[in-house]
């Protein structure tokens, strides 16, 4: 039986929201919510009764604020807001990201003050729990009046117009409502408003990277300890009692996780009197880089964590006689932290580059580009090509998109936020970072059989042995393009995390931490 989770009541994290997108939890409007939510509601019709000017409500929206709109046209102004604001272009966000669009959405509404209907949020929640998820383009939105354009179209469904995601198929809503037996809503006054601002779809992509990230820093600290194991590199480094010295709480982390992980290992304790004095950084700065990128990640977590469950409209109303027009649904406070996890996750991908290097130069006891045969035979020299660019492409990616603005609404709006770029170049950056992880995967495995009939520890080798069911060892050239989708593969559906984690006793810390999970 699913977890239930009550939309405007409970704590949103992101490991939540994405339960509920995965049908894992149940999202619920208890009845003291509903309460409140129809009581806000009520708070919008008296203004409307009492033709107190209140922004969105009886005026035009943005440059149009001083612009009177009588009490019949109030309706009318909602709907025509979601259509005229409905401009995004590009190709679809994902449908998982559009669902934990509506889903941060029906948890800020259903705080009551925002004056929507509850017909309004059972509609939307109707969407959400019969999985059809609105298209919606993925350019368009400045991240600040909030995310208007995707959040339009996100809206659209709700008066009938507007395409779905259901059932595999991209189909026109008017179709898919008729299917149901239901009919499109109208809007009431404050309705389109209270739909359209917010910052919901900067939201989204955050919740979906504090996920996304988290799995790519547990498979760096991973991949990582294998490739030290291929290049017999010291644990040294990851001595507690050196980063007490420095506790970066994410350094701490990743120290403990790598000193575990190589915690009496035979590859290790074979060259403890060996001559090298000390690893090159892509080894022994693991703790420092990684760590540092896990600092990223927390900072990001905790912003997301406020951004769930706060109220992120505008006006805010408070009752009829005390409404605020302010500056909740400005993403300034989500883009910045976007865009630091940008340049963590790049990081990542850039010290994993620096190992495969190491691994592929004929070091340490290695042969030159992991293979016995190089000449007739390239080995592993041109994957290292492949990381090569996707760090390329992730440096021209972690120009922060919250350092411009661009002021829109007629000067109205004079300073935005721009953090829907950032949410989206983040996952740009971790698509490219999963690949070049998957290529460093290839080399330390590879690495790691040159040193049989040594082991490492059993977690370790649980993952090596991982990569062998899935692909053998290097003795000839071959399409190594399917090997690196191969292992992609273990990477992106959690194969190697879960290997980790069912290999693991009881008594170690491996992927199992409060500060850094995603609940």
């Amino acid at each position: 039986m699913s977890k239930v989770f009550n939309y405007g009541a409970d704590h949103l994290t992101a490991g939540i929201c994405i339960d509920i997108a995965s049908g894992k939890t149940k999202g619920l409007i208890n009845g003291h919510t509903a309460d409140r939510v129809r009581a806000s509601w009520r708070e919008v019709e008296k203004i409307v009764h009492a033709h107190h000017p209140v922004y969105g409500i009886n005026t035009g929206f943005g440059p149009l604020c001083d612009t009177r709109i009588s009490e019949a046209d109030t309706s009318l102004l909602q709907s025509n807001l979601l259509k005229s604001h409905s401009v995004g272009v590009g190709k679809p966000i994902p449908a998982e990201i559009a669902k934990l669009m509506l889903i941060t959405k029906v948890h800020a509404l259903a705080q009551g003050y925002s004056g929507i209907a509850p017909e309004t949020l059972e509609r939307i929640i109707w969407h959400i729990d019969n999985d059809i998820i609105p298209v919606v383009p993925e350019k368009g939105s400045v991240g600040a009046s909030g995310d208007l354009a995707p959040l339009a179209h996100l809206f659209l469904p709700l008066i009938g117009l507007g395409e779905v995601f259901a059932g595999g198929n991209r189909l026109a809503t008017s179709g898919i409502l008729s299917a149901h037996g239901l009919k499109p809503l109208v809007l009431g006054p404050k309705e389109g408003l209270a739909l359209i601002n917010g910052t919901q779809f900067i939201l989204a992509f955050a919740v979906k990277a504090v996920q996304r990230l988290n799995d790519a820093l547990n498979a760096a600290d991973i991949i990582g300890a294998m490739s030290l194991e291929g290049l017999m590199g010291s644990a040294r480094p990851f001595d507690a009692r050196l980063h007490q010295l420095r506790p970066y709480k994410g350094n701490k982390f990743v120290a403990k996780r790598l000193h575990t992980l190589l915690k009496d290992s035979e590859i290790c304790n074979s060259h403890v009197n060996c001559d090298r004095v000390q690893d090159p950084y892509s080894l022994r700065c693991m703790p420092q880089v990684h760590g540092a990128s896990r600092n990223a990640w927390l900072h990001l977590k905790e912003m997301t964590e406020i951004e769930l469950n706060s109220v992120t409209d505008n006006p805010i109303i408070f009752n009829a006689e005390d409404t605020i027009s302010g500056g909740n649904f400005h993403g300034q406070p989500m883009a910045i932290p976007l865009d630091y996890a940008t340049i963590a996750a790049a990081e990542l991908g850039n010290i994993a580059d620096r190992r495969c290097y190491l691994m592929s130069e004929g070091r340490y006891g290695l042969p030159k580009l992991l293979t016995h045969n190089a000449g007739l035979h390239s080995g592993l020299m041109i994957p290292q090509y492949t990381t090569a660019a996707l760090v390329t492409e992730n440096k021209t990616l972690c120009f922060p998109a919250s350092a411009d603005s661009v002021p829109t609404s007629l000067g109205q709006e004079d300073h935005v936020s721009m953090g829907s770029i950032s949410g989206r170049k983040l996952h740009q950056v971790i698509d490219n970072l999963e690949y070049i992880q998957a290529i460093e995967l290839l080399y330390a495995s590879q690495a790691m059989d040159f040193r049989r009939p040594l082991k490492s520890t059993p977690v370790i080798e649980a993952c090596h042995q991982l990569v062998r069911s899935k692909v053998p060892f290097i003795d000839d050239d071959r399409i190594f393009a399917d090997d690196i989708n191969q292992l992609h593969q273990l990477i992106t559906n959690g194969e190697l995390l879960t290997t980790v984690n069912n290999t693991a006793t009881a008594n170690q810390i491996i992927l199992n931490d409060d500060d850094f999970g995603i609940y």
